[in-house]
């Protein structure tokens, strides 16, 4: 007996679903089937595909022959990759091409970092904390104390 991975419509007028079946090749689209393997909803946005991977590797290592759409399917979902045994190919991402008015940072240039500014706080406060006879511990000395220019000693 022959058996094909296929699918099999079901849903409304113009809305169709599908189920991927396990089938006799000679038994109608929508007739019997040996197991239900997964659906496919293509009206959805983006289209749904749920397949049991194991059931699918399954079917294919006893010989099943898949319809062109449904061995796209089983590529989308992983079950191909898992029977032929390879990785699946996945091409590179391109470099993103400047547009106009687009110019990429170029890396040699780190941002600039800049720090905020550091409020002080005012001289007066600072002695208003301070018994008025003391001066601030880092105020200069005063001119009285301190000899005057031409003077000695």
């Amino acid at each position: 007996m022959a058996v094909k991975l296929r699918l099999m419509r079901m849903g409304k007028k113009k809305q169709p679903t599908y189920r991927v079946v396990a089938a006799d090749a000679r038994s109608p689209r929508n007739g019997r089937f040996i197991e239900i393997v997964g659906t496919y909803q293509p009206r959805e946005d983006p289209s749904v595909i749920s397949i049991d991977n194991d059931k699918a590797v399954h079917w294919l290592r006893h010989g099943a022959q898949p319809t062109e759409r449904v061995e796209k399917l089983l590529k989308i979902s992983g079950a191909w990759e898992q029977f032929t045994g390879t990785a699946p190919v996945i091409p590179p991402t391109p470099e993103p091409t400047p547009t106009k008015g687009y110019t990429a940072p170029s890396p040699a240039k780190p941002p600039k970092v800049v720090a905020p500014p550091v409020e002080e706080a005012p001289a007066e406060e600072a002695s208003a904390d301070a018994p008025a006879d003391e001066a601030p511990a880092d105020a200069e000395a005063p001119a009285a104390e301190a000899p005057a220019e031409g003077e000695t000693a």
